[in-house]
Protein backbone atom coordinates (compact mmCIF):
# COMPACT_ATOMS: atom_id res chain seq x y z
CA UNK A 1 0.00 0.00 0.00
CA UNK A 2 1.52 3.10 -0.62
CA UNK A 3 0.60 6.09 1.49
CA UNK A 4 0.69 9.61 0.73
CA UNK A 5 2.81 11.88 2.82
CA UNK A 6 5.06 14.84 2.77
CA UNK A 7 8.20 14.21 5.13
CA UNK A 8 9.60 17.91 4.06
CA UNK A 9 8.72 21.14 2.71
CA UNK A 10 9.17 21.42 -1.02
CA UNK A 11 12.12 23.70 -2.01
CA UNK A 12 10.90 27.32 -3.11
CA UNK A 13 9.42 27.59 -6.66
CA UNK A 14 11.57 29.33 -8.94
CA UNK A 15 9.33 32.00 -11.13
CA UNK A 16 8.74 30.79 -14.82
CA UNK A 17 10.14 32.34 -17.65
CA UNK A 18 7.32 33.32 -20.16
CA UNK A 19 8.11 29.98 -22.96
CA UNK A 20 8.42 26.99 -21.35
CA UNK A 21 11.14 24.81 -21.41
CA UNK A 22 9.47 21.89 -22.51
CA UNK A 23 5.46 21.77 -23.27
CA UNK A 24 3.33 18.66 -24.44
CA UNK A 25 0.31 18.89 -25.90
CA UNK A 26 -2.37 15.99 -26.79
CA UNK A 27 0.87 13.53 -27.19
CA UNK A 28 -1.06 9.99 -27.40
CA UNK A 29 0.69 6.55 -27.93
CA UNK A 30 -1.06 3.47 -29.22
CA UNK A 31 -0.18 0.16 -28.96
CA UNK A 32 -2.55 -1.57 -31.11
CA UNK A 33 -5.87 -1.19 -29.99
CA UNK A 34 -4.50 0.46 -26.34
CA UNK A 35 -4.32 3.79 -25.49
CA UNK A 36 -1.28 3.66 -23.20
CA UNK A 37 -0.56 7.21 -22.92
CA UNK A 38 -3.95 9.35 -24.00
CA UNK A 39 -4.07 13.04 -24.51
CA UNK A 40 -1.47 13.98 -22.25
CA UNK A 41 -0.52 17.60 -21.59
CA UNK A 42 2.45 19.05 -19.74
CA UNK A 43 4.41 22.81 -19.62
CA UNK A 44 7.92 22.78 -17.84
CA UNK A 45 9.52 25.99 -17.41
CA UNK A 46 13.86 26.34 -17.32
CA UNK A 47 14.84 25.75 -13.30
CA UNK A 48 11.67 23.36 -12.18
CA UNK A 49 11.68 19.87 -10.53
CA UNK A 50 8.59 18.55 -11.70
CA UNK A 51 7.15 15.58 -10.41
CA UNK A 52 5.66 13.10 -12.62
CA UNK A 53 3.54 10.27 -10.54
CA UNK A 54 1.24 7.55 -10.79
CA UNK A 55 0.11 3.80 -10.37
CA UNK A 56 2.21 0.89 -12.14
CA UNK A 57 0.83 1.13 -15.98
CA UNK A 58 -0.02 4.76 -15.52
CA UNK A 59 2.14 5.70 -18.63
CA UNK A 60 4.93 7.64 -17.01
CA UNK A 61 7.35 5.29 -18.77
CA UNK A 62 5.95 5.85 -21.65
CA UNK A 63 5.64 9.52 -21.60
CA UNK A 64 9.51 9.46 -21.08
CA UNK A 65 10.15 6.94 -24.01
CA UNK A 66 7.94 9.34 -26.07
CA UNK A 67 10.10 12.09 -25.19
CA UNK A 68 13.76 10.85 -25.98
CA UNK A 69 12.34 9.43 -29.35
CA UNK A 70 12.59 5.80 -28.29
CA UNK A 71 8.69 5.71 -29.18
CA UNK A 72 7.13 7.69 -32.27
CA UNK A 73 4.27 9.70 -30.73
CA UNK A 74 0.70 8.66 -32.23
CA UNK A 75 -0.31 11.73 -32.57
CA UNK A 76 0.06 15.18 -30.55
CA UNK A 77 3.44 17.74 -29.91
CA UNK A 78 6.61 17.73 -27.96
CA UNK A 79 8.35 20.81 -28.22
CA UNK A 80 11.89 21.29 -26.48
CA UNK A 81 12.77 25.26 -26.45
CA UNK A 82 10.28 25.72 -29.99
CA UNK A 83 11.75 22.84 -31.39
CA UNK A 84 9.67 19.89 -32.29
CA UNK A 85 10.90 16.46 -30.92
CA UNK A 86 8.30 13.90 -32.80
CA UNK A 87 9.64 12.10 -35.35
CA UNK A 88 13.31 12.75 -34.23
CA UNK A 89 15.63 10.14 -33.66
CA UNK A 90 17.07 9.37 -29.61
CA UNK A 91 20.60 10.60 -30.63
CA UNK A 92 19.48 14.09 -32.14
CA UNK A 93 17.20 14.56 -29.20
CA UNK A 94 20.11 14.03 -26.56
CA UNK A 95 22.02 16.70 -28.30
CA UNK A 96 19.52 19.21 -28.20
CA UNK A 97 20.06 18.85 -24.83
CA UNK A 98 17.71 16.29 -23.18
CA UNK A 99 18.86 13.38 -21.45
CA UNK A 100 17.31 10.53 -19.22
CA UNK A 101 18.00 7.57 -16.53
CA UNK A 102 16.21 4.34 -16.37
CA UNK A 103 13.90 2.62 -14.17
CA UNK A 104 16.21 -0.45 -14.22
CA UNK A 105 19.69 0.64 -14.49
CA UNK A 106 21.50 1.00 -17.90
CA UNK A 107 25.44 0.87 -16.97
CA UNK A 108 28.13 -0.86 -19.36
CA UNK A 109 28.23 -2.94 -16.31
CA UNK A 110 31.62 -4.89 -17.38
CA UNK A 111 33.57 -1.46 -17.92
CA UNK A 112 35.05 0.92 -15.44
CA UNK A 113 33.11 3.67 -13.83
CA UNK A 114 35.55 6.11 -15.52
CA UNK A 115 35.03 4.08 -18.93
CA UNK A 116 31.31 4.30 -18.18
CA UNK A 117 31.29 8.28 -18.07
CA UNK A 118 34.07 8.43 -20.88
CA UNK A 119 31.50 7.02 -23.00
CA UNK A 120 28.82 9.80 -22.40
CA UNK A 121 32.00 12.06 -23.40
CA UNK A 122 32.65 10.94 -26.56
CA UNK A 123 29.43 12.97 -28.13
CA UNK A 124 32.16 15.98 -27.67
CA UNK A 125 35.50 14.04 -29.12
CA UNK A 126 36.08 16.00 -31.43
CA UNK A 127 37.65 13.61 -34.00
CA UNK A 128 36.63 11.22 -37.03
CA UNK A 129 36.84 7.98 -37.29
CA UNK A 130 39.94 8.71 -39.50
CA UNK A 131 41.50 9.61 -36.59
CA UNK A 132 40.88 6.85 -34.45
CA UNK A 133 41.63 4.23 -36.64
CA UNK A 134 45.35 6.11 -37.00
CA UNK A 135 45.14 6.71 -33.57
CA UNK A 136 47.18 10.01 -34.54
CA UNK A 137 48.40 13.42 -32.10
CA UNK A 138 44.83 14.43 -32.51
CA UNK A 139 43.56 10.95 -31.44
CA UNK A 140 45.83 11.18 -28.78
CA UNK A 141 45.03 14.48 -27.32
CA UNK A 142 41.62 14.12 -27.32
CA UNK A 143 41.39 11.39 -25.34
CA UNK A 144 43.80 12.46 -23.12
CA UNK A 145 41.24 15.55 -22.46
CA UNK A 146 38.28 13.53 -22.38
CA UNK A 147 39.68 11.73 -19.92
CA UNK A 148 40.53 14.44 -17.64
CA UNK A 149 37.31 15.76 -18.02
CA UNK A 150 35.39 12.14 -16.85
CA UNK A 151 37.95 12.16 -13.84
CA UNK A 152 36.96 15.75 -13.01
CA UNK A 153 33.05 14.91 -13.44
CA UNK A 154 33.24 11.85 -10.99
CA UNK A 155 35.21 13.81 -8.43
CA UNK A 156 31.65 16.03 -8.00
CA UNK A 157 29.96 12.87 -7.41
CA UNK A 158 32.15 11.68 -4.85
CA UNK A 159 33.19 8.69 -7.52
CA UNK A 160 37.14 9.57 -8.66
CA UNK A 161 38.27 7.36 -5.64
CA UNK A 162 36.03 4.46 -7.46
CA UNK A 163 36.76 5.12 -11.08
CA UNK A 164 38.66 2.10 -12.04
CA UNK A 165 36.21 -0.31 -10.22
CA UNK A 166 34.23 -2.25 -12.80
CA UNK A 167 30.19 -1.03 -12.63
CA UNK A 168 28.68 -3.69 -11.34
CA UNK A 169 30.94 -4.34 -8.71
CA UNK A 170 29.56 -0.91 -6.95
CA UNK A 171 26.75 -0.70 -4.48
CA UNK A 172 23.92 -0.06 -5.56
CA UNK A 173 23.38 3.63 -4.56
CA UNK A 174 26.54 4.46 -6.35
CA UNK A 175 25.29 2.80 -9.59
CA UNK A 176 22.69 5.23 -9.54
CA UNK A 177 24.80 7.58 -8.94
CA UNK A 178 26.93 6.97 -11.77
CA UNK A 179 24.01 6.96 -14.08
CA UNK A 180 23.08 10.21 -13.02
CA UNK A 181 26.80 11.13 -13.31
CA UNK A 182 26.82 9.39 -17.30
CA UNK A 183 23.82 11.29 -17.97
CA UNK A 184 25.16 14.80 -16.97
CA UNK A 185 28.38 13.94 -19.07
CA UNK A 186 26.14 14.85 -21.99
CA UNK A 187 25.37 18.16 -20.50
CA UNK A 188 21.82 18.45 -21.01
CA UNK A 189 19.66 21.39 -20.00
CA UNK A 190 16.95 18.86 -19.09
CA UNK A 191 17.51 15.37 -17.01
CA UNK A 192 14.79 13.15 -16.95
CA UNK A 193 14.63 10.84 -13.68
CA UNK A 194 12.87 7.52 -14.00
CA UNK A 195 12.38 6.14 -10.24
CA UNK A 196 16.02 6.89 -9.27
CA UNK A 197 15.15 5.95 -5.61
CA UNK A 198 14.00 2.17 -6.66
CA UNK A 199 15.89 -0.45 -4.60
CA UNK A 200 17.09 2.12 -2.46
CA UNK A 201 17.64 2.29 1.13
CA UNK A 202 16.05 4.95 3.78
CA UNK A 203 20.06 6.14 4.32
CA UNK A 204 20.83 5.93 0.41
CA UNK A 205 17.11 7.93 -0.07
CA UNK A 206 18.18 10.59 1.71
CA UNK A 207 21.36 10.81 -0.07
CA UNK A 208 19.61 11.35 -3.59
CA UNK A 209 17.51 13.67 -2.80
CA UNK A 210 20.53 16.06 -1.27
CA UNK A 211 22.11 15.10 -4.62
CA UNK A 212 19.15 15.85 -7.07
CA UNK A 213 19.18 19.58 -5.07
CA UNK A 214 23.16 19.82 -5.29
CA UNK A 215 22.79 18.66 -9.42
CA UNK A 216 20.28 21.22 -10.12
CA UNK A 217 21.86 24.09 -8.71
CA UNK A 218 25.44 22.82 -9.93
CA UNK A 219 24.48 22.58 -13.38
CA UNK A 220 21.97 24.57 -13.79
CA UNK A 221 19.54 21.41 -14.91
CA UNK A 222 15.68 21.48 -15.36
CA UNK A 223 14.59 18.06 -14.20
CA UNK A 224 11.12 15.65 -14.63
CA UNK A 225 10.59 12.90 -12.29
CA UNK A 226 9.15 9.97 -12.15
CA UNK A 227 9.62 8.29 -9.22
CA UNK A 228 6.72 5.85 -6.31
CA UNK A 229 8.64 7.12 -3.23
CA UNK A 230 6.35 9.79 -1.97
CA UNK A 231 8.92 10.88 0.59
CA UNK A 232 10.81 11.80 -2.65
CA UNK A 233 8.71 13.47 -4.68
CA UNK A 234 6.66 15.35 -1.50
CA UNK A 235 9.94 16.04 -0.22
CA UNK A 236 11.60 17.67 -3.45
CA UNK A 237 9.65 18.40 -6.18
CA UNK A 238 7.55 21.97 -6.47
CA UNK A 239 4.74 20.95 -8.83
CA UNK A 240 3.49 17.31 -9.80
CA UNK A 241 1.28 15.85 -12.25
CA UNK A 242 -0.75 12.59 -11.26
CA UNK A 243 -1.39 9.71 -13.86
CA UNK A 244 -3.89 7.16 -14.35
CA UNK A 245 -4.47 4.61 -17.41
CA UNK A 246 -2.63 7.14 -19.73
CA UNK A 247 -4.17 10.29 -18.76
CA UNK A 248 -3.46 13.37 -16.37
CA UNK A 249 -6.21 13.15 -13.49
CA UNK A 250 -4.43 16.03 -11.37
CA UNK A 251 -1.64 18.68 -11.01
CA UNK A 252 -0.33 21.01 -8.24
CA UNK A 253 1.90 21.25 -5.31
CA UNK A 254 2.55 18.43 -3.11
CA UNK A 255 0.54 19.57 -0.60
CA UNK A 256 -2.49 19.95 -3.09
CA UNK A 257 -2.05 16.82 -4.76
CA UNK A 258 -1.86 14.87 -1.71
CA UNK A 259 -5.43 15.61 -0.20
CA UNK A 260 -6.47 15.02 -4.25
CA UNK A 261 -9.64 12.90 -3.72
CA UNK A 262 -8.89 11.08 -7.32
CA UNK A 263 -5.43 10.93 -6.47
CA UNK A 264 -5.99 8.92 -3.51
CA UNK A 265 -8.24 6.82 -5.11
CA UNK A 266 -5.77 6.01 -7.49
CA UNK A 267 -3.47 4.98 -5.08
CA UNK A 268 -5.58 3.54 -2.24
CA UNK A 269 -8.87 2.72 -3.96
CA UNK A 270 -12.52 4.64 -3.90
CA UNK A 271 -13.13 3.39 0.05
CA UNK A 272 -9.76 5.19 1.35
CA UNK A 273 -10.74 8.18 -1.07
CA UNK A 274 -13.75 8.19 0.67
CA UNK A 275 -12.46 8.24 4.22
CA UNK A 276 -10.59 10.70 2.94
CA UNK A 277 -13.47 13.04 2.12
CA UNK A 278 -14.97 11.99 5.75
CA UNK A 279 -12.46 13.13 7.57
CA UNK A 280 -12.17 16.44 5.95
CA UNK A 281 -15.27 17.53 6.05
CA UNK A 282 -15.13 16.29 10.07
CA UNK A 283 -11.92 18.40 10.66
CA UNK A 284 -13.83 21.16 8.44
CA UNK A 285 -17.04 21.18 10.94
CA UNK A 286 -14.79 20.90 14.15
CA UNK A 287 -12.99 23.96 12.91
CA UNK A 288 -15.96 25.64 11.84
CA UNK A 289 -14.22 26.75 8.02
Amino acid sequence: MTTITSTSSPIETKTPIDKPLLEIQGLTKEFGGLKAVNNFDISIYKGELVGLIGPNGAGKTTVFNLITGIYSATQGSIKYKDTQLVGLQPHEITRLGIARTFQNIRLFPSLTVLDNVRIAYHTHAGYGMFDSILRNRHYQKAEKELTEKAQEFLSVFNLHTRQGVIAKNLPYGEQRRLEIARALAASPELLLLDEPAAGMNPKEVASLMDLIHFIRERFNLTILLIEHQMRVVMGICERITVMDFGEVIARGTPQEIQNNEKVIEAYLGRGAAALSQKLQEKRSHVTGS
